[in-house]
């Protein structure tokens, strides 16, 4: 997947059926400006989410989020490499 923005994330899951409410949004953009996140930490906290939860959860967004960042995540590959070990979501 090339490196979308966020705005052009949310477009694509909407292309595929994925419906993000205005509150799932707000909550989108409040983790990535409290986190400092890059748009590409954004979209796989995104995309995490949706696969552990089957569907946006903005609490556990944010606290996947920040965990990503305090541990110096800062790609897709590392931050699926650390889910995985740490096993907090099965992918």
């Amino acid at each position: 997947m090339s490196l979308m923005t966020v705005e052009e994330y949310i477009q694509f899951l909407h292309g595929k059926g994925f419906q993000l409410q205005e509150d799932a949004i707000g909550f989108i953009q409040f983790g990535k400006q409290y986190t400092n996140a890059s748009d590409e930490l954004t979209n796989t906290a995104i995309e995490l989410t949706l696969k552990a939860q089957k569907g946006f959860d903005g609490s556990f967004y944010v606290s996947l989020l920040e965990m990503l960042v305090s541990n110096q995540i800062k790609t897709r590959p590392e931050a699926i490499k650390y889910v995985k070990e740490k096993e907090l979501i099965s992918i």
